[in-house]
């Protein structure tokens, strides 16, 4: 069994942690029906955050130079790439594109092997 490369397993993660954290299908947002205001929303609130979290930050660890516009830039330029990765994503899964189910299914397959490999070196005591 290979290990799926690198990029594939990057992009499934970042995938897979977007929908953990940001996914309006599990927080109060879900009930806006625009998906563009949803979109609006969710970036007003990491902006928010992310300014509240620089301030706190600025004050608590005293960091006198702290740029809160540096703090939006970095954060946007993780944030953006993350909403574009995932949008690929929910595209390929909406038309069941080929490839989305080969990198899925190799993911799955090597994850069962790995853990069948685990399982193997377990040995049950009889106290």
């Amino acid at each position: 069994m290979n290990k799926p490369t690198l990029f594939r397993r990057s992009v499934m993660l970042m995938v897979y942690v977007w929908r953990r954290i940001m996914d309006v299908r599990f927080n109060p947002l879900k009930y806006i029906p625009d998906a563009k205001l949803q979109a609006y929303f969710m970036l007003v609130l990491f902006s928010i955050w992310s300014v509240s979290f620089g301030f706190i930050a600025s004050y608590h660890l005293g960091w006198l130079g702290y740029s809160t516009i540096t703090s939006l830039v970095v954060h946007l330029s993780v944030l953006i790439p993350m909403m574009v990765t995932n949008a690929v994503f929910v595209d390929a899964e909406r038309t069941g594109a080929q490839w989305l189910e080969e990198w899925k299914a190799e993911q799955s397959h090597y994850a069962l092997f790995m853990k069948r490999l685990k399982a193997q070196n377990l040995s049950r005591w009889n106290i």
